[in-house]
C-alpha cells in the first residue's frame, strides 16, 4: 500500500489543510551564489550559480516593507554576502522592521568589515549555520579548515557584541551531516554550549532542523541509497502538534527574481504562493480566508519532531 501523502496525513489527524495567515515575516532570498556547495543544500547553492537579486527587485522589497507591517525581516541566500547590492538592502530594511536577521555560513563574512559594520549598526541579528562542533564533521561538509575559520568568525562576532546580551542576537543553526534526523534541540544546545564555551564563544540560541529531501541533499540520498529510508523516518516522526505553528503560515518568501512563495522549500520546487505570483502583484497584506498553501512530501521534514516553527 502506498504511503499517505502529506495532505492525507493532515486529514488522518483531524487537521485542516494548510492555509495562509497574515504574514509577519518577510524572507528575502538574494540569490543562489555561495562560496560553499554543502551536501544538505535544498537550493543547490554554490560558486557556479548566477541567480542574484537585482537592485530593482530589492527596491520592490523595500517598497513592500514600507507599506506592510512585517515584524521580522529575514535575509538569506545562497550566501547573501556575495550579492554586490546587499549593503543597499540592509540599509533600507534596517528602519522598516522591528526585528531583522541575516543568515550566514560564517566564512562568507571573512574580510567583510564594511558589511559587519552595517549589520551591527543596523541591529541585524545573525543566523549562523554551524553543522556541528566537531572539526571533522564540519570540514567534511564544507571543506578543509572551515571549522576553525567558522570559530574565528564567531569570536569576531562576539567581539562586536553579538551574543553578549547587548541587543545583537547570535543564533546558531545546525543541520545533520548525513541521512539521519537531528537530536533534540535541548540536548544539542547543551553540547554546543559546552564545546563553544571552551573556545571562548557565546551565543543566544541553537536551532536544530531536519534536512529537507530536496535539491543537492535529495540527489545525495538517491545516490547513496538512503532516500526511501530517510523519507520513511520523516513520516514516522510526524508531529501534529507543530502544524499550527509552521512557518509557511505566516511568512512571505521572496525569491531572487521577485517571485513569491510560502517558504524557502516551496521556492526550491517552484511552488508559487497563491497570494500573488510576483512581488509587484502583491496587494493585500491580509489574504482572503482559506487561501491554500501548496504542500508536498517535502513538508514531512517540517513536521518531524520539533519541526520548522
Amino acid at each position: 500500500m502506498d504511503a499517505a501523502t502529506f495532505a492525507e496525513t493532515l486529514a488522518a489527524h483531524g487537521l485542516p489543510p494548510l492555509c495562509k495567515g497574515t504574514p509577519d515575516t518577510l524572507q528575502v532570498n538574494v540569490g543562489y551564489l555561495c562560496n560553499r556547495a554543502c551536501r544538505h543544500c535544498h537550493l543547490e547553492a554554490g560558486p557556479a550559480r548566477t541567480e542574484r537579486m537585482s537592485r530593482v527587485v530589492m527596491d520592490e522589497v523595500v517598497a513592500l516593507a514600507r507599506r506592510a507591517p512585517f515584524a521580522l525581516a529575514d535575509v538569506t541566500g545562497g550566501a547573501p554576502e556575495m550579492n554586490p547590492d546587499i549593503g543597499h538592502l540592509l540599509r533600507e530594511l534596517a528602519a522598516l522592521t522591528p526585528r531583522r536577521i541575516f543568515r550566514t555560513n560564517l566564512v562568507a563574512l571573512e574580510g567583510r568589515e564594511e558589511l559587519l559594520g552595517l549589520l551591527t549598526s543596523g541591529g541585524w541579528g545573525i543566523g549562523a549555520s554551524l553543522p556541528a562542533v566537531n572539526a571533522g564533521q564540519v570540514d567534511g561538509v564544507r571543506g578543509d579548515g572551515v571549522f576553525e575559520r567558522s570559530l574565528n568568525m564567531l569570536r569576531r562576532l562576539n567581539a562586536l557584541g553579538y551574543g553578549q546580551g547587548q541587543g545583537l542576537e547570535l543564533h546558531l543553526v545546525s543541520n545533520p551531516g548525513g541521512a539521519f534526523l537531528p537530536p533534540s534541540q535541548a540536548a544539542a544546545t547543551k553540547t554546543f554550549r559546552r564545546a563553544l564555551d571552551l573556545q571562548g564563544i557565546v551565543f543566544n540560541s541553537l536551532m536544530t532542523f531536519a534536512n529537507v529531501p530536496l535539491g543537492r541533499f535529495r540527489s545525495w540520498l538517491e545516490a547513496s541509497g538512503n532516500l526511501e529510508d530517510y523519507e520513511a523516518s520523516l513520516r514516522q516522526r510526524f508531529n501534529p502538534q507543530v502544524v499550527c505553528g509552521l512557518m509557511c503560515r505566516n511568512i512571505l518568501s521572496v525569491g531572487w527574481d521577485g517571485r513569491l512563495y510560502d517558504c524557502d522549500f516551496n521556492q526550491a520546487l517552484g511552488l508559487a504562493s497563491a497570494t500573488a505570483e510576483h512581488i509587484s502583484d502583491y496587494q493585500s497584506h491580509s489574504p482572503p480566508d482559506e487561501v491554500a498553501i501548496p504542500v508536498g512530501e517535502h513538508c514531512f521534514a517540517c513536521t518531524a519532531g520539533s519541526g520548522f516553527t
